[in-house]
């Protein structure tokens, strides 16, 4: 009798209308490469917190922005802690799962990040700029971004504010664990969904590798997104840990293969061990 196999709830939205991407395209394939190795269903961000339970794994892929659905991703957490469920990632992601707050601390850091701030009385902290990029604190997928002449008079609350940065073009990097898989960027900055596979120098992999150890995810996907700027500096642009999207369709196919190879490694190794959920880690 052949050995039973673990099961895994893929936590996909597969209709969301994403910018320049198929979510659902990209999820439909990976779910036939994981099904391979694993039992596997597809469920909706709005049905995860009720289906979970009977899963040895969760992994929550191309789920849409959570300012979509707050409520949902509320009650899905809950249900995480309070059945110690093996997620992929797990809650412990200091980056965009928690928010775009830690932008405002890395900078404050002194780290290679576009300078960032939340509050109104630390606008004087920012360089000067003829525009200003002001987004949602829980944002993503350009929505709710404004680009402004001017502050004044503008709500500020639960958003960044942010110098509006003149660049040469967009990279992202892509992690399974702390360990780098490949990189696309969008070569016009105007086109920034227009992607194509990027070979980046050492310079750019230890940019990238110093914001995947500060998060100290050690199972799971991340992406670190960056742009250059005209004086070819990098600086961190977000660092997407919640559900990133892995543009899996423009990279060739033994890229694809290593990739899946390292993520179905990494649910193994998320499967041998207990999650500590809530103990976040620090530097």
């Amino acid at each position: 009798m052949p050995p039973a196999r673990s099961s895994l709830l893929l936590v996909t939205d597969l209709r969301y209308p994403a910018n320049g991407r198929r979510y659902g395209d990209e999820d439909v394939w990976l779910s036939g490469e994981l099904r391979e190795q694993f039992d596997v269903a597809l469920c909706s961000p709005l049905d995860a917190a009720a289906l979970l339970h009977p899963f040895d794994i969760v992994l929550v892929r191309n789920s849409g922005p959570v300012i979509h659905h707050r409520e949902a991703h509320r009650a899905f957490r809950d249900e995480v802690v309070r059945n110690d469920t093996r997620l992929v990632n797990p809650l412990t992601g200091r980056g965009d799962m928690q928010g775009k707050g830690y932008l405002v601390e890395l900078w404050a850091a002194g780290e290679p990040v576009i300078p960032t701030v939340d509050r109104r009385e630390d606008l004087g902290l920012l360089p000067e700029a003829d525009r200003w990029v002001v987004k949602p604190m829980l944002g993503a997928d350009s929505i709710g971004l404004q680009v402004l002449d001017s502050l004044d008079g503008v709500e500020l609350e639960d958003t960044l504010v942010q110098p509006h940065v003149d660049i040469v073009h967009e990279i992202s990097f892509v992690f399974v664990g702390r360990r780098f898989q490949y990189a696309v960027y969008a070569p016009d900055p105007a086109r920034r969904w227009e992607l194509v596979p990027y070979a980046p120098t050492d310079d750019d992999l230890a940019f990238a590798q110093r914001f995947v150890d500060w998060n100290a995810l050690d199972v799971g996907v991340q992406r670190v997104d960056a742009c250059r700027t005209h004086g070819g500096a990098l600086l961190l642009v977000e660092l997407e840990d919640l559900n990133p999207y892995l543009s899996l369709e423009i990279i060739d196919s033994a890229t694809r293969s290593a990739f899946t190879d390292a993520l179905i490694a990494s649910l193994r190794e998320a499967l041998d061990h207990s999650p500590l959920w809530g103990q976040h880690h620090t530097q």
